[in-house]
């Protein structure tokens, strides 16, 4: 789906910056992505090095987290900048509340370009649009739909026959290119054909061993990086721009083309983190998880041994494609200008704890990998290193804002930049004692196991350095010593002589709720002046209890 699109920037203040140092921005984001597996990250056997080099020329945060395991509510907080409890995205087909503002709201604001080129993971708030009048075919329309940024090329990686867009783009190209059909993503992308001879469908993860019938340079991944490279070509040598590179992959259908089906065997797929322990009284919800069929499958070393090694394929086709994009930013002169961000919306257990998918709070579900390329001279200190500093996925925006040579939104955003900790001063930096993550599976095969209302479905998530403690809202709680137990084996939650560790981490997630900030629409600056004793006597002539 391609939209041609013009910017019209508005006023906005601006730090007093030279032209010459604002950056544009190349911010990357794979879907479903272990922060483990990549080599710079400590895999034992896959090679990335284009996503090496990024780090090698920027800092690599070894502790950083998404603010949900899920797709839809993870990205609301990396657009936004704002917790889940905040902006009120909890499942995969919730909208964002209108009033919400996005990046791609800040950028606009500061006179910058913000598209994106693959996955927005935008729901388009129907009701609350009507009363706005917008024309289907606006910018302003299309912005809404797509979490702030405007479509250059839309490309969300899912689209059985049920739910194809008539005008998918990448269907048109397919066609153009020689793959026909009316559903060619499903036909060509997401089919391979077995030993046998017949076509089989990348749905069933036993095909996982087999190359997808697409060429790999027709695959998605190639054809999202296309995209990104006619978007950089584009560019005019005075814009400044952001462009959010959303590839899909290594997301499920675990199918890859070939020759990257078969870059990696079984002698690469690295042991579970998973212990017969866990498996033991479990945790309702925890054993709720483990029961679903993904997870079952998942457990199982044949599923492990032909699913894993086609997810490092894909890994290393994106790395590969990268590299593309790398070369394309070197040779039109914009690598010195172009900050570069790479991360993953949340990860993969592919069997850790005996589950699959995400949705928990294990570290392979929640930690993700979070480098930052800062070209600026000024950040030189920090290039080629790694910080563990607890951060999270809302530090994001502020952290790019300020790279546009924008101010955070004090009332607004929740994260806090990360550029002192990048161009090494670290002395406006506020290390945070802990990170949040929050967890909704009201619509979820769980819930239905557990036989509990939507609102019911909900946990709290918070990890200090040495806890991680888990607050349900209709079961017990859950508590692990990361210290001791880094693998979270051994659930705490009812440990008698762990309750005032569990009372003070939840006190703790108790005083973050409070102090979300639900009043967006007044700077602070201006509630301050409202409480002078004076004002409204000598402003307003307004004179309460006088004699």
């Amino acid at each position: 789906m391609t939209f041609d699109v013009t910017f019209y920037p508005r006023d906005s203040q601006r730090k007093q910056q030279s032209p010459n140092s604002l950056m544009n921005i190349l911010f990357i984001m794979c879907d479903q992505l272990r922060a483990d597996y990549l080599s710079c990250y400590g895999h034992p056997y896959l090679e990335t090095p284009n996503i090496d080099w990024i780090a090698q020329n920027g800092l690599r945060f070894d502790r950083a987290y998404c603010q949900d395991p899920l797709c839809g509510p993870s990205r609301a907080s990396f657009y936004t900048g704002r917790y889940v409890s905040s902006h009120g995205v909890m499942a995969n087909a919730d909208p964002l509340k209108i009033g919400e503002l996005t990046l791609g709201d800040y950028l606009q604001d500061l006179g910058m370009k913000a598209v994106v080129v693959g996955k927005s993971e935008g729901r388009f708030n129907d009701r609350a649009t009507l009363r706005l009048n917008l024309s289907s075919d606006s910018l302003k329309e299309q912005r809404l739909r797509n979490n702030g940024f405007v479509p250059y090329e839309l490309f969300a990686g899912l689209y059985p026959n049920p739910i194809l867009p008539v005008d998918l783009g990448y269907s048109e190209y397919l066609r153009r290119n020689g793959f026909p059909g009316e559903n060619p993503w499903e036909q060509w992308a997401n089919s391979a054909v077995d030993d046998n001879g017949n076509v089989v469908s990348g749905w069933q993860m036993r095909n996982a061993r087999y190359p997808a019938r697409i060429p790999e340079a027709h695959s998605e991944t190639a054809f999202i990086t296309n995209r990104a490279i006619d978007f950089l070509d584009e560019v005019e040598a005075n814009e400044q721009w952001c462009m959010h590179l959303s590839f899909i992959k290594p997301h499920w259908p675990y199918l890859a083309p070939s020759p990257y089906h078969q870059s990696y065997g079984v002698d690469a797929v690295i042991s579970p983190i998973r212990d017969s322990t866990e498996r033991e009284n479990p945790h309702p919800v925890y054993e709720a998880f483990m029961a679903q069929d993904y997870s079952q499958n998942f457990s199982r070393n044949e599923v492990r041994e032909t699913v894993i090694p086609t997810y490092m394929g894909l890994i290393k086709q994106l790395d590969d494609q990268i590299g593309r994009v790398i070369k394309k930013l070197e040779s039109k002169n914009l690598r010195d200008s172009t900050v570069i961000v790479f991360t993953s919306d949340h990860g993969d257990y592919l069997g850790d704890h005996w589950l699959g998918e995400k949705d928990l709070y294990h570290e392979s579900s929640i930690r993700i990998p979070l480098i930052i390329s800062d070209p600026s001279s000024s950040a030189d200190s920090t290039r080629n290193t790694s910080t563990q500093q607890l951060v999270e996925s809302i530090d994001l925006v502020p952290t790019l804002v300020e790279c546009a040579g924008g101010e955070t939104v004090e009332e607004r955003m929740e994260g806090q930049s990360l550029l002192p900790l990048l161009r090494g001063s670290g002395k406006d930096y506020r290390p945070k004692a802990f990170v949040i993550s929050e967890i909704d599976y009201g619509d979820r095969g769980p819930r239905t196991l557990l036989n509990v209302h939507p609102y019911e479905c909900r946990a709290w998530v918070i990890r200090t350095p040495q806890w991680k403690y888990v607050l349900h809202e209709r079961f017990r709680p859950q508590l692990f010593d990361l210290f001791n137990d880094p693998h979270e084996f051994r659930d705490l939650g009812e440990e008698s002589r762990l309750a005032s560790v569990r009372a003070e981490l939840h006190e703790s997630i108790f005083k973050w709720q409070r102090n979300l900030k639900t009043r967006t629409e007044v700077q602070p600056c201006h509630l301050e002046l409202r409480g002078h004793p004076d004002r409204d006597e000598n402003v307003f002539g307004i004179k309460i209890g006088h004699w």
